[in-house]
């Protein structure tokens, strides 16, 4: 049953944009390049689900950044590396399917509307408000 749920979360990866995807095995680690930035990716198993760290720099004397997240089963999660305005991030995605943890290959995702409209001007301050429903 595993396998054959692995055989559809890697075609549901594949179908969705991703070139491809392959199982990783806990602690086993796998390489990642993101445009400029390349590092690699694992897992270990913990209680609460497969805790997953993903680690790249944009060049060896550059400072590394780590993503840590925990994953349970059914739940996914993706590094993107934006471009320039209007070009296509390079995105890289990572799936937990029941007890396989896959990875996909970095694929261009296009610029949304509002990406291409967001730019940062130190001279007009943006202002973020919450309320409580």
């Amino acid at each position: 049953m595993t396998r054959r749920f692995s055989a559809f979360a890697f075609a549901l990866l594949t179908a969705t944009g991703g070139a491809a995807a392959s199982e990783l095995a806990p602690g086993s680690g796998h390489s990642i390049q993101l445009g400029s930035f390349s590092g690699a990716v694992y897992y270990t198993v913990e209680q609460d689900g497969y805790r997953v760290v993903a680690t790249m720099a944009s060049g060896v004397e550059q400072q590394p950044v780590r993503v840590v997240s925990t994953l349970a089963a059914g739940q996914r999660m993706t590094i993107s590396v934006p471009q320039a305005v209007g070009q296509p991030s390079i995105d890289f995605e990572i799936v937990r399917d029941g007890k396989a943890l896959l990875v996909s290959d970095p694929t261009l995702v296009p610029a949304t509307a509002m990406e291409n409209d967001l730019s940062l001007d130190s001279a007009q301050p943006t202002t973020v408000s919450a309320t409580a429903p």
